[in-house]
């Protein structure tokens, strides 16, 4: 007679109670998390469940449309949004993107690849759609966690517990504003608004002057939208160069010093510049960590105190989570909760999020399996060396310091103009700020040391890198391809191959993409 494996043995034992793992949410990072539990062997030896609550009626997370309403809407999502990543690079690295699909797809292709991905995987039976999660705690006694959850059925409060709990909720929705004086009136008025109300240009009615504020993704894509819809666009960007671009109607100035007389809808920028006859400014400054399900005695909802020593609790500084062992795990204090236990998935930015959720996970799941893997000693000493290297970058200035940085403005007086809170340490601040972000190729080598953490092989390939870091040039490129109607064909039959030749038809056609380019650009090459 075969023997069963002792894990499939133990799961065939009566009375015994596979343990069990709760994600919150089904975006993105929720979906990759229930296919590494199910790719694993003690989920498929029935020592592990999971389950996941996802708020809205579908999968897909920020990838699901949802009007511009509420406070905050459901999603920052607008009608023009395509990714800023060529698909290959973005796409999980288990489920490529279907053959000739737009390099640079619009966010209703990414929805539907988020679909296909959560149907080809069959993790449908894992989700309870509709199904907020209320409340998380944490019962020491019975050593779980403690989920309480809106039935959709009942509407009524439903109560599950857990022995593990991931967070995958994500931190796009809920908005911040800058403390700039006079922005609150301008706000009031509706005057001013947040970019996470924004769908397309008809949302600023007759206005033809509209101030956007914020130099990254979305606020370039606003500009392009507004300045197609035919208005005027004053694009405020922290240590731009004073400057009048097509035919005057973009013009891009500093940082905004002051929000003025509404009725005149006059702006002073920082070198004391003024701007009048404006219309409507919406803000394109980011979004706030949340997770409103954590109480206080789990969460706490400040700055922490500065290191070393490391604090003991968990703190949420809506700019980061921490301490969190490799951006994950909560070295917290065993009187507070097994660190073990919970995770929080996706916190990093200015990365190629869907992989680096994957090797995020494996990790996870590696320290489910074996929390004696997580070296409580070792981990506090890698975050206080992180916390003194972003303390002297924050206040000395650094080559890795963004760009539109002066070399006469540290980083950490920078952060503290933008805070919503004038009396936060701006040191303290700009350390939050910097902690979950990865610069250079940071994000790749976390990526690569993850997996080897959790034992598994993989390691990010060179051509990833290599077109992660021409993703600025390539999508300029096919965004001309678009406008003379070459795109498609460009794409016509690239991917359809199985396997690692799908991979490398890609790959041939954006290393094709480059050459365009610098045949274009000479004086660009990367050569």
């Amino acid at each position: 007679m075969d023997l069963l494996p002792n894990a499939a043995l133990e799961a065939s034992w009566p009375g015994h109670k596979p343990q069990s793992i709760c994600v919150i949410g089904a975006g993105p990072a929720g979906l990759s998390a229930l296919k590494i539990i199910k790719d694993s062997q003690k989920y498929k030896d029935g020592l592990w469940t999971a389950t996941a609550f996802e708020a809205r009626d579908n999968v897909g997370g920020v990838w699901l449309p949802a009007p511009g309403i509420g406070d905050p809407p459901l999603t920052p999502l607008y009608d023009s949004l395509t990714t800023n990543l060529p698909h290959p690079v973005m796409a999980y690295t288990s489920f490529p993107f279907p053959p000739e699909t737009a390099l640079f797809p619009p966010a209703a292709t990414v929805l539907k690849y988020m679909g296909d991905y959560a149907a080809h995987f069959d993790l449908y039976p894992l989700i309870q759609l509709k199904t907020p999660v209320l409340s998380v705690t944490r019962d020491n006694d019975a050593g779980n966690w403690v989920v309480t959850v809106r039935s959709p059925e009942t509407h009524s409060e439903e109560t599950s517990t857990f022995d593990y709990i991931v967070v995958a909720n994500g931190h796009y929705r809920v908005p911040r504003f800058p403390s700039t004086p006079g922005l609150k009136e301008w706000v009031e008025a509706k005057k001013a608004m947040h970019s996470v109300y924004y769908r397309n240009p008809s949302d600023f009615g007759n206005a033809r002057t509209v101030v956007v504020v914020g130099a990254g993704p979305s606020g370039q894509d606003l500009c392009t939208d507004l300045l197609a819809s035919g208005r005027v666009v004053i694009h405020s960007v922290s240590g731009a160069v004073r400057e009048d671009l097509h035919d005057g109607r973009l013009k891009v100035r500093g940082r905004i010093a002051q929000y003025g007389d509404l009725s005149e809808g006059r702006v002073v920028f920082e070198d004391g510049s003024e701007e009048s006859g404006v219309d409507r400014c919406v803000l394109a400054t980011g979004y706030k960590m949340d997770f409103p399900f954590f109480p206080s005695s789990i969460l706490r909802q400040s700055l922490p105190p500065p290191v070393p020593p490391l604090p003991g609790a968990l703190y949420n500084s809506t700019y980061h989570v921490f301490p969190l062992a490799k951006h994950v795990f909560p070295l917290v204090n065993a009187e507070e909760f097994p660190s073990s236990t919970v995770a929080f998935l996706g916190l990093p930015i200015r990365v190629a999020p869907l992989p680096l959720l994957e090797a995020q996970m494996r990790a996870v799941l590696h320290v489910f399996a074996h929390p004696e893997s997580l070296d409580p000693t070792q981990e506090a000493v890698d975050i206080i060396a992180r916390y003194e290297t972003l303390q002297s970058r924050v206040t000395e200035g650094s080559p890795t310091a963004a760009p539109t940085i002066t070399s006469r403005t540290t980083e950490a007086e920078e952060v503290a103009k933008d805070a919503s809170s004038a009396s936060a340490d701006p040191v303290e601040l700009a350390i939050a700020n910097a902690w979950h972000r990865f610069d250079g190729h940071e994000q790749f080598e976390y990526r690569d040391a993850m997996h080897a953490f959790a034992g598994a092989s993989i390691r990010v390939p060179a051509w990833e890198i290599e077109m992660y870091d021409a993703k600025g040039i390539l999508r300029e490129e096919w965004q001309d391809l678009e406008r003379l109607g070459q795109a498609d064909e460009w794409v016509r039959g690239v991917g359809s191959s199985a396997g690692e030749k799908g991979t490398e038809e890609w790959v041939a056609l954006m290393r094709k993409l480059l050459k365009r380019a610098e045949e274009r650009h000479p004086e660009r090459s990367r050569l």
